[in-house]
Formats: structure tokens, C-alpha cells, sequence
């Protein structure tokens, strides 16, 4: 049985044509190594207009090697980082940021939808320190989060002012930043809410593998090419990293792609017939679903799973066709 990835996750979806065409592009003749290129320069400014801000950019190869080292440059190994319970740096990087820490903790938040409550976040930061545990020294944000909601401006400064009185930086897992820029989220109030660190995913937005780190403040970016380095992450032909966000920033497919898959979504939404357990707010549809049907489901050839709340959560992408959608939802019909 050929299993159907459609609506597995946006990571199985194919790369963008305008992402393709600017790697062919950048394939040309002799360049500078190590992220000194033309390419990586032209991709940096257009993540710097994309931001609005004068942010250092680096490029590498996945979003968890991203996150943990973003983090490790917000915490020292005797600190830890705030986040939500299922954030992906809780649940989903086999402990990465640790590793790349060399030690530094996580402390995991409750909050529906995968946004942090903002009184659980004051309670931790309202912990006393103390030499036998690690204190927070980072707040981990995102947008849109695991359950496709997507934080306003105002509620990121819920949570960020009071992180950041106490001291704490800030990084925000941006893996599906242009699903919520296509939400109606602007990436220029980024930097203004007081985000130290970004990560903008390329991979989920239609990419190859590729991600983008942004350093708003420049004092943390000293000797950040060395960390790169150390963890195999500043690849020589990193021209192959940036050129695709050049294609598809240049070309608005960055943001254009995925109002596609956002608009996927709620067609799925629209036409699902079992309860959904979150807001259908960026590309994602969550709905309650005993295992029968799921298994049912999974034996037809569809690959779904059901995460970490007990929802069986479906993902469209870029390249999910409302004929695809259409299917699906006729069987899950069938199977209600």
C-alpha cells in the first residue's frame, strides 16, 4: 500500500518552485565559502527587510539545531529556559538544547493552544533562586504554535514584558512564522516586543532543508560563527542554505504559499466532521477522533498520528490541492 503524506505534515510536502529555481540560480559558477557569498548577503538583506530591523542572519540546516543554539547563547549550563509544555523544544529535539548548552534546563508551562498562561509564567519567574535548581534565564516563544494558534502582538507582550523585567532573554521558534504572517501576524513587531532571538523556518514554509536564525541584539552574535562551527552548522556551501529564501522572499511566496495552506486548512476545517479541538487559526486542523477510526483512517493509506494532547492533528501545506482536501474529507465522512 503507497501511504499518502498529504496531510501528515507540511515537512512532507515537495519545495517550491520559487525556492528551486533561486538554488539553480545560486548554482552558477565560483563563490565565497562559509556564508561570504553574494547569495548569502542578498538573502540576509531581504530576512532583514522581511524583519524590519538590523538583525545579524545566519543560515543552517534545521530548525532544531537552530532553537538549541539559539538558546544556548540566551542561557548559561546552570540555567534553564521557560516554554510551553509542548513546545518543540520541549517535546521534540531529543534534548538538543541541552546538549548544545552543555546543560542548561527546560522548564515546561501549561496554556491552551500551545500559548503559555501568562499566570503560569509569572509564577515561575516568581520562583526564588536557589543554588540546588536552574533558574530561568530564557523565555521560548511560538509562532504560530504546535497547535496552529497564532499569538497577536499583544499577547507575545503578555508574556514577554515580564520575562524580560526579570531579566530573561528571549527566542522565538518561528517554524511556521509565514503561516502566521499569513494569519495577519506582522514579523516587523518582532523586534519591537523585545525578541533577543528568531528562528524563521524555511523547511515547513516550502523550502528545502534550510532555516534562518536572526540576532536582533548584536552583542549575542560575537563569536555565534564559531558555535555554528563547533556544532556543524556553518556549512561551506552555505549559499545552498540562503538562495531559497531568496526565491521566496523576493518573490512574496514566503508569505503567498502559505495563506495557500492556511486556506487549505479551514477548506479541511469547514468540511471536517469530527469535533476540532483547537482554533483553526494557520495550517493546522486538530479534531477528537477515537483510535478505531484512527486506525481505520491509517489502514486506508492515510499517515496522520495523534499528538501530544490526544488530537489527531491533519497539516496542510504549500502544495495541498483543495481536490486532495476534498478526498480527504469525504473519507473522514465515510469514517464518521
Amino acid at each position: 500500500m503507497n501511504l499518502r503524506y498529504d496531510f501528515a505534515s507540511d515537512n512532507t510536502a515537495p519545495a517550491a518552485p520559487e525556492a528551486m529555481a533561486a538554488l539553480v540560480d545560486a548554482n552558477g559558477g565560483f563563490a565565497a565559502g562559509y556564508g561570504a557569498d553574494e547569495t548569502t548577503r542578498q538573502a540576509a538583506d531581504l530576512v532583514r527587510a522581511l524583519l524590519d530591523a538590523d538583525a545579524e542572519i545566519r543560515f543552517v540546516a534545521s530548525g532544531t539545531a537552530a532553537n538549541a543554539l539559539a538558546l544556548a547563547t540566551l542561557c548559561r549550563p546552570f540555567e534553564a529556559v521557560l516554554a510551553h509544555e509542548h513546545a518543540h523544544v520541549c517535546t521534540d529535539e531529543t534534548g538538543a538544547p541541552g546538549f548544545f548548552g552543555h546543560g542548561l534546563g527546560l522548564i515546561p508551562l501549561p496554556g491552551p493552544s500551545g500559548r503559555i498562561d501568562p499566570a503560569a509564567l509569572g509564577a515561575a519567574l516568581g520562583r526564588a533562586e536557589v543554588s540546588h535548581r536552574q533558574s530561568p534565564a530564557a523565555l521560548s516563544l511560538t509562532n504560530a504554535t504546535e497547535y496552529g494558534a497564532v499569538h497577536t502582538p499583544d499577547q507575545l507582550s503578555a508574556l514577554i514584558a515580564p520575562a524580560r523585567s526579570a531579566g530573561c532573554g528571549v527566542h522565538l521558534d518561528g517554524a511556521r512564522l509565514a503561516n502566521a504572517a499569513a494569519a495577519g501576524f506582522d514579523p516587523k513587531q518582532l523586534a519591537r516586543l523585545g525578541v533577543d532571538m528568531l528562528v524563521i523556518g524555511g523547511t515547513k514554509a516550502g523550502m528545502p532543508p534550510t532555516e534562518a536564525i536572526a540576532i536582533f541584539h548584536r552583542d549575542l552574535a560575537r563569536r555565534f560563527d564559531a558555535r555554528l562551527k563547533q556544532a556543524g552548522q556553518l556549512p561551506s556551501k552555505g549559499r545552498f542554505y540562503a538562495a531559497p529564501f531568496v526565491g521566496m522572499l523576493q518573490t512574496g511566496a514566503f508569505v503567498t504559499r502559505a495563506a495557500h495552506a492556511n486556506a487549505m486548512a479551514r477548506r479541511l476545517a469547514a468540511g471536517q466532521p469530527f469535533p476540532l479541538t483547537h482554533p483553526v487559526e494557520a495550517n493546522a486542523v486538530f479534531v477528537q477522533m477515537d483510535e478505531a477510526r484512527l486506525q481505520r483512517l491509517q489502514a486506508l493509506g492515510w499517515a496522520v498520528y495523534r499528538f501530544l494532547d490526544g488530537s489527531v492533528r491533519f497539516m496542510c501545506s504549500w502544495a495541498t490541492t483543495a481536490e486532495a482536501v476534498d478526498e480527504f474529507a469525504a473519507t473522514l465522512c465515510d469514517l464518521a
